[in-house]
């Protein structure tokens, strides 16, 4: 696991932008982190990345938001709320993380096994200093 220091807002644009190069169509990328460590902020700089030019938002309440504007279409989750995997089949999460886009999911661990085994994983902590986060990658 490697492990990456993002001292402020800017290192986290640039992480994200070089994060979405290397992104293809059926990736999965899961976040874990606490409240306010910043997974909502990377998604934004991941869809940047992929061209995506519509407002990203944390998908809290409707679980998922789809973004189509870019080179891959982006799916971010927000699996905060879900209670029961079982909601995910509902939703029909296969379709999204076995299709045609990139997801992104935001409390990932909440759903762990439905993780796809290649999903890349990145474990988000706070840092010393109160804008640093510290990026664990599985990938």
């Amino acid at each position: 696991m490697r492990e990456i220091r993002i001292s402020n807002e800017k290192e986290t644009e640039k992480f994200g932008l070089e994060l979405a190069e290397t992104l293809r169509a059926g990736d999965v990328l899961a976040l874990i982190g606490d409240l306010g460590t910043g997974k909502t902020t990377l998604t934004k700089y991941i869809a940047k990345g992929l061209g995506i030019d519509e407002v990203i938002t944390s998908p809290t309440f409707t679980i998922v938001r789809e973004y189509r504007s870019g080179r891959l279409p982006l799916f971010h989750f927000d699996v905060y709320r879900i209670e029961d995997p079982d909601e995910m089949f509902e939703i029909g999460y296969e379709d999204y993380f076995f299709g045609d886009g990139v997801c992104v999911v935001e409390w990932a661990d909440q759903i762990r096994e439905l993780l796809p085994e290649d999903a890349k994983i990145i474990y988000i902590d706070r840092g010393a200093q109160e804008t640093e986060r510290i990026y664990k990658c599985t990938f």
